[in-house]
């Protein structure tokens, strides 16, 4: 069967989709345009394609007939396909859950603490050649230990912010989730959005789609204290990003600490100026490990597939 990888993966797993499939390694680190989008669907079996790749209903609008039988998701976040329009066309989805869980995690407590403390200002300035010294009232932060926390989605990764928010720095835990959560791993309350939006830590670990999108708005903002941070680690639309600067201009809240964006790669040129909030190049999931082990679950899947057995995480 003929496969398709649309962006360089580590060796091993190209290594391993080698040794079962006649492979493609498209070498661009871009998205799929829309031609090769089309051309995907037409020439190959099977698809594994990751974020960007926009199988969306107009193109399986026009290829009605696809040679393609499944995309194998690089990721576990899946909003850039279309899985209704794609299991109308024939074909079946998987992604990679569990994989991704502890390092994106490990990436919202990096950015909880970078925006509490001001890292990424402080460090700005000392490469700038700016600091004078230490002095007793100089670039003051949010000491995060005994706070609360509200985690927005309480699944696998809100679960693992979680445990590392209470254990780590003895952090209360409130949380929001659109249906109820019997068991969040730690002492925590499920609570509104609203109430979620109070805490002192905000932190987005919601799916990405048409649910969600905009789900931090002008009106869920005004919820936020003075003295809070923002931080997203789930799909940059979830935050409408010109509220979120209006916001942070206005005082609203303190900070925001993103790893996502509205419009990635593109960013929103407020939110740039701003010297508080952190920026990160959406480093999630960016550890060797890691990714070799989406893609070995992505194989994984593949592979199931082929063989006719069930798809091991199917959409």
């Amino acid at each position: 069967m003929k496969l398709l990888i649309t962006r360089p993966l580590p060796e091993t797993v190209v290594d391993a989709a080698r040794a079962r499939f006649d492979v493609t390694l498209r070498k661009h680190t871009m998205p799929l345009t829309g031609d090769e989008l089309r051309a995907a669907l037409r020439d190959f079996d099977l698809i594994l394609p990751t974020l960007g790749d926009r199988f969306q209903a107009d193109v399986f609008a026009d290829v009605p007939a696809p040679r393609a039988r499944m995309l194998a998701n690089f990721g576990v976040g899946y909003n850039h396909i279309d899985v209704t329009a794609a299991r109308a066309a024939g074909l079946v989805v998987s992604n990679t859950p569990g994989a991704v869980t502890d390092a994106t995690a490990d990436i919202a407590l990096t950015l909880i603490l970078m925006t509490a403390r001001r890292a990424g200002e402080g460090e700005r300035m000392v490469r700038a050649g700016l600091w004078e010294g230490w002095h007793p009232t100089q670039m003051l932060g949010m000491n995060v230990s005994g706070k609360r926390i509200g985690i927005i989605g309480m699944g696998r990764i809100g679960k693992a912010i979680a445990k590392r928010a209470q254990a780590g720095f003895g952090m209360e835990v409130v949380f929001y989730n659109r249906s109820p959560v019997a068991e969040a791993g730690v002492p925590a309350r499920q609570v509104s959005l609203s109430e979620a939006m109070a805490a002192d830590v905000v932190v987005l670990a919601v799916p990405g789609g048409k649910d969600t999108h905009h789900l931090i708005n002008a009106g869920t903002l005004s919820q936020m204290l003075p003295h809070a941070i923002l931080v997203n680690i789930s799909r940059g639309d979830v935050v409408d990003e010109a509220a979120l600067a209006a916001a942070l201009v206005a005082g609203q809240l303190a900070g925001a600490g993103l790893d996502v964006y509205e419009f990635e790669p593109q960013i929103n040129p407020e939110l740039l100026a701003l010297e508080n909030v952190t920026l990160l190049p959406h480093l999630g999931t960016a550890a060797l490990d890691v990714r070799s082990n989406m893609g070995m679950m992505a194989v994984d899947n593949l592979i199931a597939f082929a063989d006719g057995r069930a798809l091991p995480n199917p959409v």
